[in-house]
């Protein structure tokens, strides 16, 4: 099977653990779904990046499970954080984005979907450590800007349009800052009710949330 993943490894290295530069993001150990999710997206041009739309086209969704299969299964060790050029203002507004969100606007925390340990949720939502700077700032912004789209409700675009570029340039230093754990994994389920309606979850586990609304 390895055999068969030498156009994927090409790019997002040996096993799926990325590259030096930081420009393909890691997919080895990301939750099966999550990495099947992408590969359809990619597939059908809901998410637009004209190499992996061209490898993907002819693709059956059999051979896409096989795929996230594979690389779902592989832990390859991560590399230590880059040093982060980022201020303790900026780390310290990135650290609360992630862990405890904006209560006042009803923003929730990128942990309350993404687990405490941010490793992400089987089977569909990924881990956040271990990711370029660069890498997380870039899929934010298409997020914001509305260049990335998932299905329908697209929790993640949401709270993106929410979010500052300042706030996103926050976020993304402080994940890429933190040293990734040796057991880093998805955790088998939420430890509670996810905070926001997703579409590329399946049915929906908790409420819609409207950012900024109300209470």
């Amino acid at each position: 099977m390895a055999e068969r993943m030498a156009a994927c490894t090409v790019c997002h290295g040996k096993e799926g653990r990325a590259t030096a530069d930081g420009y393909y993001p890691r997919i080895a150990g990301k939750p099966e779904g999550y990495l099947l999710h992408q590969l359809q997206s990619f597939r059908d041009g809901q998410r637009r990046y004209p190499m992996m739309n061209y490898l993907l086209a002819n693709l059956s969704d059999d051979y896409l499970q096989q795929i996230a299969i594979f690389f779902a299964a592989q832990h390859p060790p991560y590399p230590p954080p880059v040093t982060t050029e980022a201020s303790a203002t900026v780390l310290e507004r990135g650290r609360q984005l992630v862990t405890t969100g904006q209560p006042a606007q009803r923003m929730p925390a990128c942990a309350a979907c993404h687990g405490d340990g941010l490793g992400g949720v089987a089977p569909g939502i990924p881990g956040l450590l271990g990711l370029p700077k660069d890498y997380i700032n870039a899929q934010l912004g298409a997020w914001r800007n509305g260049e990335r789209k998932a299905k329908a409700p697209d929790c993640m675009g949401e709270i993106a349009r929410a979010l500052s570029p300042e706030d996103i340039n926050a976020a993304s230093s402080w994940l890429a800052a933190q040293p990734v754990p040796p057991d880093y994994r998805p955790a088998a389920a939420p430890p509670k009710p996810l905070p926001a309606q997703c579409g590329s979850m399946g049915p929906a586990v908790s409420k819609p949330v409207t950012m900024g609304a109300t209470p």
